[in-house]
Order: C-alpha cells, then structure tokens, then sequence
C-alpha cells in the first residue's frame, strides 16, 4: 500500500503538468482571459476530475509564457508593445486619477485578445464615469471583485469601452488602496502594478538593444 503513494503523486503531477499546459493553450488561442475557467475547460476536455491534479495559477501562467515563446514568435512582442504604447496615452490621458497598469499587458502575457487594464483611484467612483461623459467615449460598467487581503474583498466599478481597436478596462478603487495593491488572482501576493513613469521605463527598456 505505501508504494503506491510515489506512484499516485506522480501521476498527480503528470495531470497537474497537462492540464496547466491544455489551460495555458486555451488562453492563448481561444482568447479566455480567466485562469479558473480556462482550468476547468481544460479539465473537461482531458476528462481529468480530482482536485489534487488541478494546476495553480501560477502554474499556469508558466505554462502560457512557454506557449507564448514556443508558438507566438514576433507576432507576441507586437500584441504586447501595441497594448503598453496604448496604455501609456490612456494613462497620460487619465492621469487625474493616479492611473496604475496591471494585469497581462504589464506581466508580459497580453495577446491579441487581452484588455488593457488599468486600475484608477478616486474616493467618487462615479468622477470617472463623468470624465468618459465629458469626452465623449462610451463605457459599459461593470463590477470586478478584488481580494484587498486574506480576510477582505472589494467590489469594485469597472468601466470597458474600446479604443484604438482595443478595449479597455477602468477598475476604480478608492484613493486609500494606492498605498496598498490588491492580491494577485494568480500567486495571492500583491498585484504589480505600473505607474506612468514605470510604464516609460519598461517601453524604453523594451525598446533599447
């Protein structure tokens, strides 16, 4: 009986191994932005079940990195420096509201499908939707929950409208979480976040041989 543990642990992280990486593909090409829908279906399809083979997000974005050097080539590092390039004049436009990056166009894993997202800071979330009034670009709101800590969630207003082809995504949060990010979806540690001047930086950094 106390043979068989090796065995079943292996076999645990052959399927863990295989579904981050059916995931990671699921990402990639069918444009699923979400890690947990992403596992499951692929779950489903490899007819894989048990808890203890599900990957953990982290995992996952392993994997969807590897996927991206394996299969994306160039066109991979012009989906992500359009989308920083984008992010940095909505940035520079929304700069009243202490604009932050985050997510996939930041982490360096944005494809072709991926928002940009942007994190914004006002005690009146509703002043952001009053500054897309006052120029013009229609939004449609929506609510984003974010982990704050261990014990606490937010759920916060999040504006979508599209841009220069792109579409973009405004989470309002108030001036208070500026001192301290929200948890990550993928490890639960606080989420990387850019500021305008950081945002310069890693373009330039990008650009430079």
């Amino acid at each position: 009986m106390h043979r068989a543990r090796p065995h079943t642990a292996t076999q645990s992280r052959e399927r863990r191994h295989r579904l981050a990486h059916e995931a990671a593909r699921l990402m990639a090409e069918s444009g699923i932005g979400d890690y947990h829908q992403a596992k499951m279906k692929a779950a489903h399809q490899l007819g894989i079940h048990d808890d203890a083979s599900l990957p953990r997000n982290i995992e996952i974005e392993a994997a969807l990195r590897e996927h991206q050097r394996l299969f994306a080539g160039p066109d991979h590092g012009r989906q992500l420096q359009l989308r920083r390039h984008a992010a940095l004049r909505a940035m520079e436009f929304l700069q009243a509201f202490s604009p932050r990056l985050v997510g996939p166009v930041l982490e360096g894993t944005a494809d072709g499908n991926s928002p940009v997202q942007l994190q914004l800071f006002d005690d009146d979330a509703d002043a952001v939707q009053r500054f897309l009034d006052e120029h013009g670009i229609p939004a449609d709101v929506r609510v984003r929950r974010l982990r704050l800590d261990r014990h606490r969630s937010l759920d916060a207003p999040a504006w979508l409208f599209e841009a220069e082809a792109l579409t973009f995504e405004l989470v309002v949060l108030p001036y208070d979480a500026l001192r301290q990010a929200a948890l990550s979806p993928v490890d639960d540690k606080p989420m990387r976040r850019a500021s305008l001047s950081q945002l310069r930086q890693l373009i330039g950094d990008a650009a430079s041989p």
